[in-house]
């Protein structure tokens, strides 16, 4: 447990509080809401390429420009919720990523979809997820593994809900009405947030540490190079393996299914995971998390039938669960709690690297050989990267002191990268 700083005044009485735990519940409508929009668009894919006509390649663009901006935004969302709070910031959240989806709805042409769900979602769904989840570490300190767990929880139910929605109301209705649906929903359920979240109770002092320093530093570089190389994988699944299974005769709605069970995995993995830390050490499981994601291609690899596709989205998903609940809880504990919500940005852009080029290159793997199995076995390969970089990190915390993960690189070994 991270001891107070000394250089910072913090208000105890507002820590680990009934109002500390609304703000978990912020970070879960943030989480449900965008991971279970950007996550459902592989129900999309096939209804909105046979009405443009258009190829894997281009089709995966919507996802890649939208996850994209989505998360590089984030370098920014999370200044300006730092510097201006984080009610503002997730409400204009609500406003930019309801009305992207109901403009798509109305699109003639591709290229417009790739601004209003491309940037439109994306720019949204930044505002109202990183300053959302990172105000979290900041309201704890006794339960912050477990209130980061239970946050964290918000992005499994999302992608466990929304994508059977959506794939019922395509079926009904068209993606079209879909798109108008999922809108109005965002619009009230991030209000909803907007009006809970608050930033935390900490006055930090005005010597903190550079932000450069913490970017530059061997831990992070690591870590993000790790981020990009396993996220690259984890959305290759989300993108292709509805229209996967669907060219592999699995229905409709099960093919969706694959997409609600990976959630539903996802949120067996969130579970306990304060008491899994406390014992296991939050650093290795994370890595141990990578190495699951990892080895779940090696189950999608050897193809025979719908229960193969249910192993791999159970194993990663498991994975994928214990990863995006563990990874914020390792930045506040090598690097400070801090200027949260500027960290978490700046980290997560390297999943915009990761959506930039991941879909597409793995698309055009595909349109290229006329196979799925290239495709999959450069996930595979991406995966076994991000597990193979975070194997040498080491993390050694100084007792009493929040900062070392950070300011005694490399004189006292609080973060070594061998």
């Amino acid at each position: 447990m991270p001891m107070p700083l000394p250089r910072c005044q913090r208000q105890a009485d507002g820590r680990d509080s009934g109002r500390a735990w609304s703000m978990v519940v912020a970070a879960f409508i943030g989480g449900f809401v965008v991971f279970g929009v950007l996550y459902s668009f592989g129900v999309f894919f096939g209804s909105m390429a046979a009405e443009f006509h258009a190829d894997r390649t281009a089709t995966s663009a919507f996802f890649s420009i939208t996850n994209c901006c989505f998360y590089l935004f984030g370098s920014v969302t999370g200044r300006l919720s730092d510097r201006f709070g984080p009610r503002i910031t997730v409400a204009t959240g609500a406003v930019v990523m309801g009305v992207g989806l109901v403009l798509t709805a109305c699109i003639g042409q591709m290229w417009i979809g790739y601004l209003t769900y491309g940037l439109g979602v994306g720019l949204g769904a930044s505002c109202a997820y990183i300053p959302t989840l990172a105000v979290v570490g900041g309201w704890f300190d006794r339960q912050r593994n477990t209130a980061m767990g239970i946050a964290a929880t918000g992005t499994g139910f999302g992608t466990l809900a929304i994508p059977p929605l959506a794939a019922t109301l395509i079926q009904a209705y068209g993606w079209r009405v879909t798109d108008l649906v999922l809108g109005s929903g965002c619009f009230v359920l991030l209000c909803i947030a907007a009006a809970i979240v608050a930033p935390p109770p900490v006055v930090s002092s005005p010597a903190g540490r550079p932000l450069r320093r913490i970017v530059l530093s061997p831990a992070f570089l690591v870590l993000y190079l790790s981020w990009v190389c396993a996220t690259i994988a984890l959305l290759v699944p989300l993108v292709f393996l509805p229209a996967f299974a669907r060219e592999h005769g699995v229905a409709p709605v099960a093919a969706s299914a694959l997409l609600s069970l990976l959630g539903g995995m996802g949120i067996l993995g969130r579970v306990g995971i304060g008491v899994l830390a406390s014992k296991v050490g939050t650093l290795r499981l994370f890595k141990i998390s990578v190495a699951v994601m990892a080895a779940s291609y090696l189950l999608w690899l050897p193809f025979t039938g719908y229960g193969w596709l249910l192993a791999f989205v159970a194993v990663l998903g498991l994975g994928y669960g214990v990863r995006i609940s563990v990874m914020p809880v390792v930045l506040i504990e090598v690097f400070g709690s801090e200027n949260l919500g500027a960290v978490f940005g700046i980290f997560f852009t390297a999943s915009a690297a990761s959506a930039l080029g991941g879909p597409l290159l793995a698309g055009l793997v595909i349109d290229v050989t006329g196979s799925y199995l290239w495709g999959i076995a450069f996930a595979l390969a991406l995966g076994i990267v991000g597990f193979a970089v975070v194997v040498p990190l080491k993390v050694q915390r100084r007792p009493q002191d929040d900062t070392a993960g950070i300011t005694a690189i490399p004189k006292a070994g609080a973060v070594v990268s061998k």
